[in-house]
């Protein structure tokens, strides 16, 4: 079994920072992709950044610039550093390790579950 916690969200002026950190735990052999999502009330999960095994990033267009992804293979953690918060950054942020199990085994998508991040206005 796989555990995946989330950690760090919060409430925030405009133009303010945060940091989520997520950790994974349990049965693992290997993580291939970490990342997060969110999902703002009555809209869709989206892909906000992404991070390989090797350290190859990927963001969604609305953060660029402002948000950073980073990992640690030996701790199978993730974080997400955000800077320079607008109010349509609000939403619930959620982590997501692609986890290998067992040798042979194709690696299967584990979330935690949420954490809450509100940009005051």
């Amino acid at each position: 079994q796989v555990q995946v916690v989330e950690s760090g969200g919060g409430l925030v002026q405009t133009g303010g920072s945060l940091r989520l950190s997520c950790a994974a735990s349990g049965s693992i052999l290997s993580i291939n992709a970490m990342g997060w999502y969110r999902q703002a009330p009555g809209k869709q999960r989206e892909l906000v950044a992404f991070i390989t095994s090797s350290g190859g990033t990927n963001y969604a267009d609305s953060v660029k610039g402002r948000f950073t992804i980073s990992r640690d293979n030996a701790k199978n953690t993730v974080s997400l550093q955000m800077n320079s918060l607008k109010p349509e950054d609000t939403a619930v942020y959620y982590c997501n390790a692609e986890v290998v199990q067992h040798v042979g085994l194709l690696a299967a998508k584990h979330w935690g579950q949420g954490t809450q991040v509100t940009v005051s206005s």
